[in-house]
């Protein structure tokens, strides 16, 4: 089993940045591909950004050239630096990795933290 622990979440103005991280433990040898998914109030959970371990990135459109996923792998944790952030980029945001060999994009992640809460005032 594997656990993730997001910090670095809160509120901040329209323009501001803010930088997520996620701590992986337990059975971290099973994870390939770490990243972030949001939701927000009424609406369905989305992907954000995904790295996997060797270091291929996924962005969503609507974050390209505003956040930047990264990794440590020696530290198990991904970090998410979120620049230029708008009002609908608040949502709770979850850390998630999936397992060596799964095929995340088609069946989903196989593990998620509790959430943090990004709140952008306008």
């Amino acid at each position: 089993q594997v656990q993730l622990v997001e910090s670095g979440g809160g509120l901040v103005q329209a323009g501001g940045s803010l930088r997520l991280s996620c701590a992986a433990s337990g059975s971290i040898f099973d994870i390939n591909a770490m990243g972030w998914y949001r939701q927000a109030p009424g609406k369905q959970r989305e992907l954000v950004a995904v790295i996997t371990r060797a270091g291929t990135i996924t962005y969503a459109d609507s974050v390209k050239g505003r956040f930047t996923i990264s990794r440590d792998n020696a530290k198990n944790t991904v970090y998410l630096q979120m620049n230029s952030l708008k009002p609908e980029d608040t949502a709770d945001y979850y850390c998630t990795a999936a397992r060596r060999g799964s095929n995340w994009r088609a069946y989903g992640m196989d593990f998620w933290g509790k959430g943090t809460l990004v709140t952008v005032s306008s």
